[in-house]
């Protein structure tokens, strides 16, 4: 199994699928379902940034040399658009920036009828793990 694709169990529990990998870009789905949503009936804005974060951080860690991980620092969210219950949310992340301690990604967050919803920058801090808990992707 190719290591973009073992995904953390949260993401597993959000539902979020793999779609395409490399490390130019990511695509990842997840179904807007009930316990997703807000009182509005819509993709909650937490779920959305979980969605973009977990692609990220994903991207990011397809660019990494052997022994290094990564951590998120900062994100910025744009709501454009709800998803509804029902429907899917895909996100296309691809790099603004690959160096060597930093890496900055954008997610285009669509809905089914391809519209965007929302856009997703975040920056990732590339970092040696060291001690308990070493991050594995």
């Amino acid at each position: 199994m190719d290591k973009a694709r073992q995904q953390p169990d949260y993401a597993r529990k959000l539902g979020m699928v793999m779609i395409s990998n490399s490390p130019d870009e990511i695509i990842m789905e997840m179904p807007v379902t009930r316990d997703l949503a807000n009182r509005n009936g819509v993709l909650h804005g937490g779920a959305i940034m979980s969605l973009a974060d977990n692609a990220g951080g994903t991207a990011t860690f397809l660019n990494l040399e052997t022994g290094l991980s990564t951590t998120t620092i900062e994100s910025k969210t744009n709501f454009l658009r709800p998803i509804r219950i029902g429907d899917v949310a895909r996100a296309t992340c691809i790099p603004l920036h690959r160096g060597k301690t930093l890496q900055v990604w954008q997610s285009t967050i669509t809905r089914g009828d391809g519209k965007v919803a929302a856009i997703v920058t975040q920056s990732q801090l590339v970092l040696e793990w060291k001690g308990e808990g070493k991050a594995d992707g």
